[in-house]
């Protein structure tokens, strides 16, 4: 099997944990908040020498849902009894919202060592609730539908409904079985894709927003990760087929993006308008959600904003932004007040005044030329995406997502406000632009 380098599917990886590897933008070495990562073909027997490495603790405590418990929850268990007491805790249906935090916390209040066993919830659930009180913990990847593994942050929905990526920490440990992973259920892998699929349209916008408004920008993430993206762009159909080789190079591209965090201490490398669009599904679809995964959505998101970036890139005179038309009152109705108050304060942080929307228009009509050749090196070509994601067995719509065509278009048109991120939805909203586009979306 061909893998990237000699066999081990860490190559890179070890490097940045062994703080052996230096970034090309500071000149310092990387330095990074983990243990260990090992993501091999099987790990059969090794649970028990795997997190007694970590020294989490005497007294061990897996964490898993039904499904995960069953796919690899039970043999770890059944493992790390050679270590000590193993308590286990599968939870029903967990959402990671923080009635389930409150919950899970109660329940883990007298843990020892934490052992989480799944992606998405489960980790994001274990990883919050360690990290209020500076427990560690460790996890064990049972698909690869996610990039958050390995980042620094917690997607969690508030009480008030608002979903937000907050500040956690990271796994200790961090454990891949290949075999374990391929087996799992396509959608899985697909969402996973879906939520890699995202870099090129996230990177444009991160671009655009440090070139026009001087925003921060790095980058680091998008190197480390950039030979793995094309090798797993290369096998994306093999993914449907439960191809292991197929899930190496897509753990290692999730892993490589959670990496990132580490480096810049923000997301935007991998959650720019795509996200907003999908955080919007999750926030305000209720009864008309699809049950969809957030990779899932992502990878849908992406196709519109890769339509709507090359839309805009395409012409060679640049947009016209006017003022930024805020309406609390339809926030209000659309949000509820409790959301809406705190969307209002995100969104009024990049709001443009008149006299802010004429220098961003003088700005934008001396770059244009320049901006529009930079940005198409970051470019995928929309039917290449469509064709990937396709490929993996990932819908490509909104209608194939199972989201009301209606809500979806709002979606589009509204996600903006959620967040201050800059990105070419703003400057298609604030051109009057976004609501005709969105009518083409669905």
């Amino acid at each position: 099997m061909t893998n990237p380098a000699a066999g081990s599917w860490t190559t890179l990886i070890d490097d940045i944990l062994d703080g052996n590897w230096t970034s090309p933008e500071t000149g310092k070495k990387a330095v990074v908040p983990y243990d260990r990562i090992v993501i091999e073909e099987s790990l059969e027997g090794r649970a028990a020498d795997l997190v007694s490495e970590l020294d989490l603790g005497e007294r061990f405590t897996v964490v898993a849902d039904a499904a995960t418990y069953d796919a690899l929850g039970e043999r770890v268990a059944r493992e790390l009894k050679t270590l000590g007491p193993v308590d286990v805790l599968i939870l029903d249906h967990p959402h990671a919202d923080m009635a389930n935090v409150e919950s899970l916390a109660v329940k883990l209040a007298d843990a020892d060592a934490v052992v989480a066993v799944g992606s998405g919830t489960i980790n994001d659930l274990c990883k919050f609730v360690t990290g209020r009180n500076e427990r560690r913990y460790c996890v064990f990847g049972t698909a690869g539908s996610m990039n958050g593994y390995t980042s620094t942050t917690a997607s969690i929905t508030l009480e008030s409904g608002l979903k937000v990526s907050l500040p956690s920490h990271a796994p200790s440990g961090f454990f891949v079985d290949l075999g374990v992973s391929a087996a799992a259920p396509t959608y899985l892998s697909a969402a996973g894709f879906g939520d890699c699929l995202c870099r090129s349209v996230a990177q444009i916008d991160w671009w655009m927003s440090h070139r026009l408004l001087g925003t921060a920008y790095h980058q680091v993430p998008f190197l480390i990760q950039e030979k793995d993206e094309a090798a797993l762009n290369e096998r994306a159909a093999k993914l449907a087929e439960h191809d292991i080789e197929a899930n190496g190079y897509l753990y290692r591209v999730l892993t490589l993006c959670g990496l990132g965090i580490s480096f810049t201490g923000v997301s935007n490398h991998g959650s720019m308008g795509e996200h907003q669009i999908s955080h919007y599904i999750d926030c305000f679809a209720g009864e008309r959600h699809p049950g969809t995964l957030h990779g899932t959505q992502v990878g849908v998101a992406s196709l519109t904003m890769a339509r709507l970036q090359q839309a805009m890139l395409a012409s060679d005179k640049p947009p016209v932004v006017k003022a930024t038309k805020i309406d609390p009152d339809d926030m209000v109705r659309r949000m509820g007040p409790a959301v809406a108050a705190q969307c209002l304060d995100e969104l009024k942080k990049k709001a443009f005044d008149e006299n802010a929307a004429a220098a961003f228009n003088e700005r934008l009509q001396e770059l244009w030329p320049t901006l529009r050749q930079e940005l198409k090196q970051f470019m995928l070509p929309v039917h290449e995406m469509r064709r990937l994601l396709k490929s993996t067995g990932g819908p490509i719509s909104a209608a194939e997502l199972g989201t009301p065509a209606d809500f979806y278009r709002e979606a589009v048109v509204h996600c903006r406000e959620m967040r201050n991120r800059f990105s070419f939805l703003d400057i298609a909203a604030d051109a009057g632009m976004l609501g005709d586009f969105a009518r083409g979306e669905a």
